[in-house]
């Protein structure tokens, strides 16, 4: 059940399911680095008895309540099972004893796995609601993701329908998204401090730099998508500083969440020596052999360059999706500077006078502002039908369940970025309807589609019109 990558041993007690309060890490070092943990049943050797007593115990696998029961108030629980949380995901049965040991951990699991409840169980865990500060801190890349993040907080702090007017305090939460609100929330944090802050880097930062926001109390960082905050020159800088000068892996409990990790490893040692973790750091890894759900239709199609507007008329004529996103890259800093058209602008031209079939054509991308944004998804919620123009930055954190169909007018830049895509589509609760995913290629790209298909193990159907 778990890999060894470092000199620290996993051990669960015998009756693990009944008590996971039990979760022990023994250390056989001073200096323990990290491990992975990853669920894979076929790897274990075990005699046909003990086969049996396993399977028996996945069976009677406990719910979320008895994960988390004498760790999280029962109000809060409450409001979980009220919310529709009582299965544990596979996440939740292997990261919340992780967490609840008060190790440093990195979540890894597919979008839409349950990695946002597994920290957020743990950040109800640790606040103490009579002290008003600051204690846990859960950083995005972006207004959208936050703004989930948001919701799913306040509605596990909201008011229980069983517990009455008894119900103890669950903690405030401030959602620290929108640069535009500075001085509102300057004046909410020097009044009352919340005790659950959700913000973007940038904000985060601008409060920071202002010295309007004190992180003394901090006991938990969750830092989601981190793979992406990483990988962002606008970001990346900041986020380390985050992590080293404004407070300390030493007087915090540190998450970091993400659907992909390339070279975890390396992301593992780095932790480590940049002292973005303490020593301990664990490796939390599900669903390591198919990444991609199931039920998506992978597919590509052969053009020129030069033909690819024309490609995709075809498809989106041929498959006729009631809502579809297309992504396609950011303009390239040399493109800028030369003062070229965005493609996104471009493309949108294009639509609106060749698609007449969609009247809601919308755009979501990196350089629009907060409100911008906000009216472009405000709008396609309004409506069933639907066409959005989009770069990567829509694929974290946007949830628009009714979206079937993606179409990749670019290729993306990584099998990771590739994942986030596909992501925004098969959201739907309890659809199992299939879910297409399209790419627009140009015949010296294939081996890059194929790249992705061998990392995240799916295939992709050429597609002829």
């Amino acid at each position: 059940m778990a890999s060894l990558v470092s000199p620290l041993r996993l051990s669960f007690p015998p009756n693990t399911n009944s008590n996971f309060n039990q979760f022990h890490l023994l250390k056989h070092s001073p200096n323990p680095f990290s491990v992975s943990i990853a669920l894979n049943t076929s790897s274990l050797n075990l005699s046909p008895s003990n086969q049996q007593a396993s399977d028996a115990q996945f069976l009677a696998s406990p719910t979320l309540r008895e994960f988390c029961q004498g760790r999280i108030p029962d109000h809060v629980l409450t409001r979980m099972e009220e919310l529709g949380f009582v299965t544990p995901t596979e996440v939740q049965q292997q990261g919340l004893p992780v967490l609840f040991s008060g190790c440093d951990c990195v979540l890894h699991a597919q979008t839409g796995s349950g990695k946002t409840l597994t920290y957020l169980l743990l950040v109800y865990s640790v606040i103490n609601t009579q002290r008003s500060s600051v204690q846990a801190l859960i950083v995005v890349p972006t207004r959208e993701l936050g703004m989930q993040v948001t919701k799913v907080a306040r509605m596990l702090a909201a008011k229980s329908a069983e517990c009455g007017s008894e119900q103890q305090k669950a903690g405030t939460v401030m959602a620290l998204l929108d640069g535009g609100m500075f001085k509102r929330h300057r004046t909410w944090l020097k009044a009352e401090p919340p005790t659950i802050i959700v913000a973007t880097v940038a904000s985060l930062c601008q409060m920071l730099d202002k010295h309007a926001l004190d992180l003394h109390a901090l006991k938990v960082l969750v830092i989601d998508e981190v793979d992406f905050m990483f990988n962002s020159s606008r970001q990346a800088g900041s986020v380390r500083k985050l992590l080293t000068t404004y407070s300390s892996c030493h007087s915090r409990q540190t998450v970091f969440a993400s659907a992909s990790i390339p070279q975890h490893n390396h992301f593992l040692h780095d932790c480590v020596q940049q002292k973005w973790t303490k020593n301990n750091v664990v490796h939390v890894h599900v669903n390591r052999v198919q990444p991609m759900p199931s039920r998506f239709h992978h597919r590509y199609m052969v053009s020129p360059k030069n033909q690819k507007y024309q490609a995709l008329m075809s498809l989106l004529q041929f498959d006729l999706p009631e809502s579809a996103i297309i992504f396609v890259n950011e303009q390239s800093e040399k493109s800028r500077k030369e003062g070229g058209m965005p493609t996104t602008t471009t493309l949108i031209e294009f639509l609106k006078t060749s698609c007449t079939e969609f009247t809601n054509i919308s755009l979501l991308e990196e350089d629009q502002n907060f409100n911008s944004r906000a009216v472009s998804l405000l709008e396609i919620k309004k409506r069933n039908r639907y066409l959005l123009v989009a770069t990567d930055i829509a694929a974290r954190g946007v949830d628009l369940p009714e979206t079937t169909h993606i179409y990749n007018l670019d290729l993306p830049k990584s099998a990771v970025h590739y994942l986030h895509r596909a992501g925004r589509t098969g959201r739907k609760p309890f659809s199992e309807d299939i879910c297409c995913v399209t790419s627009i290629i140009a015949p010296e790209e294939r081996f890059v589609l194929q790249r992705f298909e061998h990392e995240l193990k799916f295939r992709c159907e050429v597609l002829s019109l």
